[in-house]
């Protein structure tokens, strides 16, 4: 890189971070609402500008956040002992450990021999080897949080591999013959575990604090409930749709089983540190499934099962240190907290709530869910990060929706399942989005115009199919 070039990166930079600094300056020298206290007023400009920043991104959200959160402190918003609630709240630790968990899988290996044991098994047929591979992330999504990790980090390599095996390359024209089909299929099966478990997707534990500061009391268990049924008919059809929209040339595929085979002959006979580790993901799973009988909350699960991993040595404490995604997502993810918590106990949330909830008196909840899922979901265009997304929306949205008459519980999942699904939107909608199309295999058009249409499917199978199942399971 030339001088010039890095002195024109930086100064791009500075001039990102200027401007959601220029943000919160504006917001905060607006004169409160009537009704909103300065102070709750002051802390929308710091979490406003941080929300910017973290969209613009001239530094990594979690610095961004920790400046934000030394803003707080220095202007008086919040004391410094409130600054902090955020590291110690249970689901961050629930998000932190289970990055840990993810980790093993990773380490070991044991996600790979998965997908490749799958692709043995089922991947005769194009169609079958989608269904395999997007099963394979659905088997070790409840214990992998960086959908990032998941889809980039062991599947992706898998089909690259698989694609090019097939003479699939984007370098020469022939991305269609089964790499487009595969990858854009595992983009959206990513999208679809990611909600269906509330440890799938960083964003989610974090749609559950926010939840919980209206009361509503999710778990582990309540969650994967009511998106078990909208999410495997979602992983069932939507493959079956790209495969009319978006076809692969190559239809069958009868040597995919050899080359999943010659794979897992080099990798040998399941090692003792995999023995462990699927034995410990088996502990994990059940107790978070049998959480509510057991009075094991699913962050203490979590804790175990990095206790166990440490015990058996699938992980050493370097392995814990060097994780990185976990210490950074114990930042952000703190601060966010915090700042979202005090919208709330300041009164900013409830006074927005109510406002516009006096706007959609006349209308029945119904309606009002509708309407407050659409926008949620399209406004995703502007963002580049599900989770500033969340962070930015999800508690005004919940508000509104209890404003206006929404049963609690039933507002608070769908808002929180959406905030996955809106990711099925553009090629920088998640951490696997711009990998996945980075690889060149689906041009941005057919990104785009693939997902607008799978956009409208989602909404048909989890509010149309969706409601039917919610009000079957009791959430309203």
């Amino acid at each position: 890189m030339t001088k010039s070039s890095s002195n024109s990166l930086y100064s791009e930079k500075y001039i990102k971070f200027l401007i959601a600094i220029i943000v919160g300056i504006i917001i905060w020298f607006i004169p409160a609402p009537i009704g909103v206290k300065p102070q709750a007023w002051h802390m929308l400009a710091i979490f406003v500008a941080t929300i910017v920043g973290c969209i613009l991104k001239p530094f990594p959200i979690g610095a961004l956040s920790i400046i934000g959160l030394t803003v707080s402190i220095l202007t008086g918003t919040v004391t410094t002992k409130i600054a902090i609630e955020g590291f110690g709240n249970s689901s961050i630790w629930l998000i932190v450990m289970a990055f840990f968990i993810s980790r093993g899988f990773i380490k070991t290996g044991l996600g790979t021999r998965v997908a490749y044991l799958f692709v043995k098994s089922f991947g005769k047929k194009t169609l079958g080897l989608c269904y395999s591979i997007i099963f394979c992330d659905l088997v070790i999504a409840p214990a992998t949080p960086s959908n990032t990790a998941r889809a980039g980090g062991i599947i992706y390599p898998i089909i690259k591999s698989l694609s090019e095996a097939f003479g699939s390359k984007p370098e020469d024209g022939t991305e269609r013959k089964i790499g487009s089909f595969l990858i854009f299929c595992e983009f959206h099966g990513d999208i679809i575990t990611s909600a269906m478990f509330m440890t799938a997707m960083a964003a989610n534990p974090l749609a559950q604090s926010l939840a919980a500061t209206f009361g509503v009391q999710i778990t582990w268990l309540g969650w994967f409930i009511a998106a078990v049924v909208p999410g495997v008919i979602s992983l069932i059809l939507i493959p079956l749709i790209i495969y009319k929209l978006y076809a692969p040339e190559i239809k069958s595929t009868p040597n995919a089983p050899k080359f999943a085979k010659d794979a897992l002959k080099e990798m040998g006979p399941l090692k003792r540190s995999e023995k462990f580790m699927a034995l410990i993901f088996v502990i994990v799973l059940l107790l978070w499934v049998t959480g509510t009988i057991t009075n094991i909350d699913a962050t203490l699960t979590a804790f175990i099962g990095l206790s166990l991993l440490l015990t058996t040595e699938v992980l050493t404490w370097d392995d814990v240190k060097s994780e990185k995604g976990a210490w950074d997502t114990l930042m952000w993810f703190s601060v966010l907290v915090m700042m979202a918590t005090q919208l709330n106990k300041l009164g900013l949330i409830p006074w927005l709530s109510n406002a516009i909830g006096q706007n959609v008196k006349g209308f029945s909840w119904p309606i009002i869910l509708i309407v407050l899922l659409l926008a949620y979901f399209y406004s995703h265009y502007i963002f580049a990060s599900s989770t500033a997304h969340v962070s930015a929306m999800y508690s005004a949205f919940l508000g509104v929706a209890i404003a206006g008459g929404v049963p609690p519980m039933l507002a608070a999942i769908s808002l929180g399942v959406f905030g996955n699904l809106f990711a099925s939107t553009t090629h920088y909608s998640s951490g696997p989005a711009p990998i996945l199309f980075g690889s060149g295999y689906v041009s941005q058009n057919k990104w785009w115009s693939l997902n607008f249409i799978l956009g409208i499917v989602y909404f048909i199978i989890w509010i149309g199919g969706g409601l039917v199942w919610w009000k079957i399971i009791g959430l309203y």
